[in-house]
């Protein structure tokens, strides 16, 4: 069994995490992972703060092991689901995209902090702030890593912290998280992955072209969502690639996206201004260009429409070839790493 500062922090079984994806990671999916033995994590972005606070409550129906949540910082209704999760005393708490105000509150009832990144110089901030873990991500990662790959991130990283580091982007099979724990990380965190699983509620149309996909099948833009990121290669996504900006759609689907997340007018505006004064600086058209590609996100998850949807996903698509259990993942990925591990010894 391959136990690590990871493991032993959280009080789990493998040192496997599943990444927190908005509309993907339902309370079903994250409790299999963590009965599992990995840490399934539940994205509250796309959540009111009741949500939040059914959707935790329903987790710990399934599963009596540890869990997460994760919010984006700069996104419509953080405070309050922070502070649903630190009010349901969630055992972890990850961000990314801003500043976390509420570290020691969640330390105050023993939970642990998490903060997702993609650049060294934010890792140690992120370790300054006081987070327990640092997960890095990679260039190959679905939706939004940077510039740099994990073989880059992972050693500088753990060069420059001293706490956990998950690593993501890239992470597939066991001889991936061998190198991820030899190159310096504590755990991986993987999302294509887990989208590809029994227990998803992904549309098989899109499950299916991710078994076809090979690592060449993702395109990386800012076009996708406003930021750069990586999602697998369809009619819908090459489309948008070669279009750009479409203003008229972007508007629609700003005001669809109003709808979805149940906002009024005054709050709708208010988020708006407050992203584009963020530190991040998300300009006008970077929120456009996010509200278009929600509304396509989620007729590629609901409705598995090939023609308009596209779906987020990593360039470890060229090593997925069959649609498991997250049981079955976990415990092949855990098996391989450590007999990969075994095997290198034999070169010493």
């Amino acid at each position: 069994m391959l136990r690590t500062r990871f493991t032993e922090m959280l009080g789990i079984k493998h040192p496997i995490m599943m990444a927190g994806m908005n509309w993907i990671t339902t309370p079903k999916l994250v409790a299999a992972v963590c009965n599992a033995g990995g840490l399934g994590i539940l994205a509250t972005a796309a959540f009111t703060a009741e949500e939040t606070k059914k959707n935790i409550r329903e987790i710990r129906q399934l599963t009596n092991e540890p869990f997460g949540i994760n919010q984006i910082l700069t996104g419509p209704g953080a405070k309050e689901n922070i502070a649903i999760g630190i009010k349901e005393k969630v055992p972890i708490i990850n961000y990314s995209l801003g500043k976390p105000w509420f570290i020691d509150e969640v330390h105050a009832y023993g939970g642990k902090v998490m903060g997702t990144i993609a650049m060294a110089k934010h890792a140690v901030k992120a370790e300054q702030l006081g987070c327990d873990i640092i997960v890095i991500t990679g260039h190959e990662a679905a939706a939004h890593g940077d510039v740099a790959t994990s073989m880059v991130l992972i050693p500088l990283v753990a060069d420059k912290v001293k706490v956990p580091l998950v690593a993501a982007g890239g992470f597939n099979d066991g001889r991936g998280l061998a190198a991820a724990l030899v190159l310096g990380a504590h755990a991986v965190s993987m999302g294509t992955r887990f989208i590809v699983t029994q227990e998803s509620h992904v549309h098989d149309n899109f499950k299916n072209l991710c078994l076809k996909a090979t690592e060449q099948d993702t395109l990386y833009s800012n076009v996708f969502d406003g930021m750069p990121g990586r999602a697998l290669k369809t009619a819908s996504a090459e489309a948008m690639m070669k279009k750009g900006f479409p203003l008229f759609k972007s508007v629609k689907s700003a005001f669809e996206v109003k709808r979805i997340l149940n906002l009024t007018f005054w709050k709708f505006f208010k988020l708006s201004w407050n992203i584009t004064n963020s530190e991040e600086g998300r300009s006008i058209l970077m929120q456009a260009r996010q509200a278009n590609g929600m509304v396509k996100h989620l007729k590629a998850i609901n409705e598995g429409d090939e023609k308009e949807g596209i779906l987020f996903a990593g360039q470890s698509l060229g090593g997925i070839r069959d649609i498991p259990t997250c049981r079955e993942v976990i415990e092949r990925i855990c098996k391989e790493a450590e007999n990969t591990l075994k095997n290198c010894n034999r070169f010493n």
